[in-house]
């Protein structure tokens, strides 16, 4: 008897805790509303569906972007891409290498129908996957540079920039 309420003790402890880390990634995104979203491809292959959630100006802080993933693909190769990107907006490449190096130790394995959710606070960056909390950078300029990636009028997506920051009715 004592061994099965420790179990069902067990049980519903990891019940509740694992509910409580899943609305993280909602709570965190409180206030924030729905603009536009899109379609990134690469050489006509479909990669991610791309969805910014901003308040009145979506391309300041606070928002999200959430990734929804229709190929697999490595963290580390998710990592280098973001780098490559960021070069763009950043020329400094031993800072590159830190944050580099910081998202590959965030950023999972992805495969076909997974999503990573960012959110860009005054803090820095947090990134969620499943509502669950992979990790945060608040490096100095991390977060303005990596959201460039998908906001900057640099970007190397211009019609997924303009679909995201095509804000959605209601």
């Amino acid at each position: 008897m004592a061994r099965r309420r420790l179990l069902l003790a067990l049980m519903a402890g990891t019940v509740l805790g694992g509910h409580a880390e899943t609305h993280a990634a909602t709570e965190a995104m409180a206030g924030l509303k729905r603009w536009g979203s899109g379609e990134f491809r690469r050489f006509g292959f479909l990669i991610y569906e791309a969805t910014l959630w901003a308040g009145d100006d979506p391309q300041r802080p606070p928002l999200a972007l959430r990734l929804d993933y229709k190929r697999n693909i490595d963290g580390k190769a998710i990592a280098d891409a973001s780098v490559k990107e960021m070069r763009r907006f950043v020329t400094d490449e031993a800072l590159l290498k830190r944050w580099g190096e910081q998202m590959q130790r965030i950023f999972p394995d992805v495969k076909a129908g997974d999503h990573i959710l960012g959110l860009y606070r005054a803090d820095g960056a947090r990134f969620y996957q499943d509502e669950r909390l992979l990790g945060a950078i608040s490096m100095p300029g991390f977060a303005e540079a990596f959201f460039a990636i998908w906001l900057d009028t640099r970007t190397s997506a211009p019609d997924l920039r303009a679909a995201l920051l095509r804000r959605k009715d209601g």
